[in-house]
């Protein structure tokens, strides 16, 4: 947990027991709704509301230490990983998965560096591939 701390610490928050424990709940779950943490933590912090997990997590995000994720069912998500990186995003399960591919975010960037993209200054891509999970290995 000192780890935990330190890094909420570092962001310029207080390592108060329910930042700490909203935290190890993302870690845990990396890709994750408010209702999601809400259920990883309600034994555990049963008078935690929507509204703290919320803040605390709009809080994480604007320290950079979780990003926010978009998906097709109107969900908000958090990302506990701030690095770039792309995502499969299942639209029957609503549920992200980590797509680690340099290579290909690489791509994507040096394509962009050389367009002239009028009254428009990309920072980072956002690669997100749309579909579901199959039996296939």
């Amino acid at each position: 947990m000192l780890l935990l701390r330190e890094k909420i610490k570092e962001a310029g928050l207080k390592a108060t027991p329910q930042r700490l424990a909203i935290y190890e709940s993302m870690r845990k779950l990396g890709h994750a709704s408010v209702d999601m943490v809400i259920e990883d933590l309600k034994n555990s912090f049963p008078t935690l509301t929507v509204a703290t997990i919320y803040n605390v997590l709009e809080s994480f995000v604007n320290t950079g230490l979780l990003t926010r994720r978009f998906s097709s069912n109107n969900k908000m998500y958090f990302d506990v990983n701030v690095y770039e990186h792309a995502h499969f995003y299942d639209q029957e399960e609503n549920s992200y998965m980590d797509f680690h591919d340099q290579e290909l975010v690489r791509l994507v960037m040096d394509y962009l560096s050389t367009k002239q993209i009028e009254k428009f200054d990309v920072k980072t891509v956002d690669i997100q591939l749309v579909g579901k999970k199959t039996d296939n290995q």
